[in-house]
């Protein structure tokens, strides 16, 4: 592999509704030290507008969905490593990028590194931004096998060879494929638990029928796309019995998240290629096997 040069090609994805933590976002980017920085804003849906000079921007007319958006803002920055950072995420130290950078060069088999994300006003961290199953004590470091999204760092290369963020899901869980294939593709991905991003402590929009949706619908892909036979089969077992347990005293979410699993049976796959047998036996090694 190439020796890594401390060049970052920024992506930052909004839909424009969030104009004051999107100036925010991209001042925290303008002012990292030590690395050089693209930036460019992706309008999915909304045209980027009164931008800082140097930052570029990308107009989608419709809104493609969050991995659609993220990949046509590769294509406009250029860098070594690619970092995507979501309109109300902000960089609160100024080497934020620079000791990613030093992380990368130390850890030469990690290709994709996320920081932790913690609330400006010192709400507790939500279990789902720390990527692995034990998240008592979110300063530590670790391997990871998914991913909280909002402030992600990969290695172009490997990001191009794995196939980018795969455009198909749209919305959810399409960082937990990126993760499964980098690994399987021999490298490795970092959650560096000592490098912290602002981000406000919000619940997703769990009542809208989407979010339930795009939760089965996606689990179900994720499935499809990565995951030999029968460990799919576990798999998909799991998480279904789990989700209509979870959703147990709510009808209309079990009705959406009944509709959205078998729209993911369906749902038209771009090109993809199932995980080996050693990478299921390496995420088991891990204690995370692709089986929940």
């Amino acid at each position: 592999m190439n020796e890594l040069k401390p060049t970052f090609g920024c992506v930052v994805l909004t839909q424009g509704d969030r104009p004051a933590q999107l100036k925010a976002a991209i001042s925290s980017l303008l002012g990292q030290i030590d690395v050089q920085v693209d930036v460019v804003v992706v309008g999915n849906g909304w045209q980027p507008k009164s931008l800082p000079a140097g930052v570029k921007s990308v107009h989608i007319k419709e809104n493609l969905g969050i991995p659609a958006g993220r990949n046509a803002g590769v294509y406009n920055v250029e860098g070594d490593l690619l970092f995507f950072l979501d309109d109300d995420v902000v960089l609160e130290d100024v080497d934020t990028l620079s000791r990613i950078y030093k992380k990368f060069i130390s850890k030469p088999k990690v290709a994709l590194i996320q920081p932790q994300p913690k609330d400006p006003n010192g709400l507790p961290t939500p279990r789902r931004w720390i990527p692995r199953l034990n998240t008592k004590n979110p300063d530590r470091s670790s391997h990871m096998f998914a991913l909280w999204e909002g402030a992600t760092t990969v290695r172009r290369d490997v990001f191009q060879q794995v196939g980018m963020w795969p455009y198909e899901f749209f919305y959810g869980h399409e960082g937990v494929d990126l993760v499964w294939r980098i690994w399987d593709a021999g490298f490795k991905c970092w959650y560096a638990g000592d490098v912290i991003v602002s981000h406000p402590a919000v619940e997703p929009e769990t009542r809208h029928k989407i979010y339930y949706q795009y939760q089965a619908r996606n689990r179900v892909l994720l499935a499809r796309r990565n995951l030999p036979g029968f460990v799919s089969f576990v798999y998909l077992l799991n998480w279904k019995l789990l989700s209509l347990i979870r959703l147990r005293k709510n009808k209309e979410a079990i009705k959406e998240f009944k509709l959205g699993w078998e729209d993911g049976k369906i749902v038209e796959l771009f090109e993809h290629k199932k995980m080996t047998w050693i990478t299921v036996i390496k995420m088991t090694l891990f204690l995370r096997p692709p089986i929940i």
